[in-house]
């Protein structure tokens, strides 16, 4: 069978005014189109002082990019930017080929990559919200071309406009109730680990920062199964399905652990609306655990994407640790582990203990050390003591077994009658 021969395809991209980020971010574009299966043959990058209103880029740049198709034989044109729908259709009748942005390009990766009957709705709803206005601008565009031939056609022209419109809002209103009923399901799921007093930790973080290496990581160390590995790959928007494991310690602390959906700049709004009962989860956490890629050289810029979105997501009240992940990778002496940050290599499991004892101190805040005394004919309570809290040591009196621990406020409480 012939295999499909890949599209090519030309970036384009504006960089404004004192805009820092922006070569890192034509890479991330490279690295999106690689994601969606296109060949990047070449790149056109503008500055200027504003965008152009009409065409993203200055005419004289276009004329540049037509130069470069035709050189390179390309027929797609893939913008840095969310492109209005004027902007494309003007932009397609000068250049007479594909025009894309940086938002379908990460539509079409949640698109693949959605494997969840909630993922794969979410990613439906962010689409057809995208095209909409689209749809609305491109009906404009023929309408206008049809003018002058009569009313007749330009009448058809928009009954057919507002058919499609009224489909895609139908299905869109289909999708939302589908997805009320599997958010409903996720909301009890949250009350039910509420009662269980866990702490919910929530890993966060810009895509392929390693989330799901260290989530595994901890699995590994502390819950070791092979059936409760979450899938893990070093490419952008790897994880897109929120998963929860319990990692129980060797002190009998136990807390949930999820990890979702990584953050990219310019994250499309359509996709975080849609995403947004997936990352709530992030928002109802008790502990975030923000891990940074140590060895990208704009980490920095990572962080701040990161933080822009969790406060978008209403979630940047929630305490944090930074676990600077990929140690392994660079050649800088390590700093040791601070108040509210670890460094750590996931992969090679190291710093794993210091990230451990940090989550201690912060989301195990209402454990109390006591003494109690259990009468000898109340094993249960021993034995769930035994389970559920640290045992720091045990004594056999004459009325009963005399224990030294470390539990839950709410153990403490329960059991209150035999602390002495």
């Amino acid at each position: 069978m012939e295999q499909k021969q890949k599209q090519k395809a030309i970036l384009v991209g504006v960089k404004l005014n004192n805009q820092q980020d922006f070569t890192d971010s034509m890479e991330e574009l490279f690295n999106l189109a690689n994601a969606c299966d296109l060949e990047v043959v070449g790149e056109k990058i503008q500055k200027l002082n504003g965008l152009n209103i009409s065409y993203y880029l200055g005419t004289g740049k276009i004329q540049e990019v037509l130069a470069l198709l035709a050189e390179k034989n390309a027929n797609v044109v893939i913008f840095n930017d969310e492109l209005s729908p004027s902007k494309i259709r003007n932009l397609e009748g000068i250049l007479e080929c594909r025009v894309i942005d940086r938002t379908v390009l990460i539509l079409d990766i949640f698109a693949q990559r959605a494997k969840t009957r909630e993922a794969q709705l979410q990613v439906e709803v962010a689409k057809l919200q995208y095209m909409l206005p689209r749809l609305i601008g491109q009906g404009e565009s023929l309408g206008r071309q049809g003018g002058s031939s009569g009313l007749k056609n330009r009448g058809s022209g928009e009954t057919k406009l507002e058919l499609d419109r009224r489909k895609i809002e139908d299905r869109i209103s289909g999708l939302n109730k589908e997805l009320e009923t599997l958010v409903a399901q996720r909301q009890n799921q949250r009350k039910k680990r509420k009662k269980k007093e866990i702490p919910v930790i929530a890993l966060v973080g810009y895509t392929n920062t390693g989330k799901s290496t260290l989530m595994n990581a901890m699995i590994d160390l502390f819950n070791p199964s092979t059936e409760k590995q979450v899938f893990e790959k070093d490419m952008l928007f790897a994880t897109l399905e929120t998963s929860v494991r319990s990692i129980k310690l060797p002190d009998n602390k136990s807390f949930l652990l999820t990890d979702t959906v990584g953050f990219i700049s310019k994250l499309p709004h359509h996709l975080i609306k849609a995403f947004r009962s997936t990352l709530e989860e992030v928002a109802e956490a008790d502990l975030l655990i923000h891990v940074v890629d140590y060895s990208n050289h704009q980490y920095n810029q990572q962080i701040k994407v990161t933080r822009e979105t969790l406060k978008e997501l209403g979630a940047d009240n929630i305490p944090v640790i930074y676990a600077y992940n990929k140690t392994d990778l660079v050649n800088v002496e390590i700093p040791k582990a601070a108040e509210d940050c670890v460094y750590i290599s996931a992969k090679r499991k190291e710093g794993i203990v210091d990230l451990v004892n940090l989550i201690g101190q912060k989301a195990f805040t209402d454990y109390v050390h006591c003494k109690m005394l259990i009468p000898y004919d109340k094993g249960n309570i021993v034995s769930y003591l035994n389970d559920n809290a640290t045992i720091k040591s045990t004594l056999y009196e004459g009325s009963g077994v005399l224990i030294s621990l470390e539990c839950k406020e709410a153990d403490y409480e329960r059991y209150q009658q035999y602390v002495t």
